[in-house]
């Protein structure tokens, strides 16, 4: 008989501690949606054990094995960055002992900020700050390509940005259309619509490394709201620094005190304010195809295609 997931789980942890998996405690997180994410506790050590979901799953483009990339870019942050980024212990994709490729992880003390029992204002505040501070070092990371360049490989590198957001933009659109939520008419009005504001991101931008999911699940804080880790890198990919700020915007976490802690200001420019709704489009986007596909909610999709829609129509 086939060992169950949970089985399945606990024998990859007991082989990474050298245990007996009768002593491996899993404890599934509440946090992460795509991946199955789990504590690890055994007499030997704790860690957090993250699982990729089945192949056949449905995906945006860069979500296919988008797992491959964070080893690289944990390390990278590690040795470059004082940022609180838990140490990958094991990265495994040879399918051997589970059909699907896992990697173990150090477990960062804290809690999401979602989760704390007792967010005052000044708690709040003061890991909106850090976080702040921790994105702003993300973001001292450089390529000399754009786009998505981890080892997942979803589209060929770009010599600028606005060829790589051209790949990204078209690329989601050709995701939405398979998914049979954009027509031909509409399909082709969306693609016609980046090419009418492209010169709003032709302009020098150096390529940055981007966490493109900072929100309140992802940011570990302790009682006194210090950052004590910041999770989830997978959707990480290199470009401008502005299509981060979008998902902050997005997630609620674009507020004074996160500011004073990134210590740059903000490009409030008409060109940046067309760039910030076609890169909250790009965010918004995706959700078409994960609510349609991955969780069977027709309903939300259309609700995402509709608020879609009316944001792109003010361009």
């Amino acid at each position: 008989m086939k060992a169950s997931l949970q089985e399945q789980l606990a024998g990859l942890a007991a082989r990474y501690f050298e245990v007996d998996p009768g002593e491996v405690r899993l404890e599934r997180t509440p946090t992460g949606k795509f991946n199955t994410t789990c504590f690890v506790s055994t007499p030997r050590g704790e860690a957090v054990l993250r699982v990729a979901p089945p192949d056949d799953t449905p995906c945006v483009f860069y979500e296919r094995n988008m797992m491959a990339q964070e080893p690289g870019i944990h390390r990278l942050l590690r040795e470059t960055t004082d940022v609180p980024v838990a140490e990958i212990l094991r990265y495994d994709t040879s399918r051997a002992l589970i059909e699907r490729d896992y990697l173990l992880m150090e477990r960062l003390p804290g809690v999401p900020v979602s989760q704390h029992p007792g967010l005052t204002r000044a708690v709040y505040d003061r890991a909106l700050l850090e976080t702040g501070r921790c994105l702003a070092q993300i973001h001292t990371q450089t390529a000399e390509q754009y786009g998505y360049l981890g080892e997942h490989r979803p589209m060929e590198p770009q010599a600028s940005w606005p060829d790589a957001f051209r790949v990204m933009w078209n690329r989601m659109i050709d995701d939405i259309v398979d998914a049979g939520y954009y027509d031909a008419p509409t399909a082709a009005w969306m693609r016609e619509l980046f090419d009418r504001h492209v010169g709003v991101f032709e302009r020098p931008v150096v390529s940055r490394l981007l966490h493109m999911d900072v929100w309140f699940e992802n940011i570990l804080i302790d009682e006194s709201g210090r950052v004590t880790g910041l999770v989830d890198f997978d959707r990480a990919l290199w470009g401008d620094p502005e299509i981060d700020f979008a998902v902050l915007d997005y997630c609620g976490i674009s507020e004074p005190a996160f500011w004073e802690g990134y210590g740059a200001a903000r490009d409030t420019s008409p060109e940046a304010r067309v760039r910030q709704v076609f890169y909250l489009l790009y965010e918004l986007q995706k959700y078409i195809v994960i609510r349609a596909l991955r969780y069977g909610r027709p309903e939300l999709a259309r609700q995402y295609q509709a608020d879609v829609l009316r944001l792109a129509r003010q361009l």
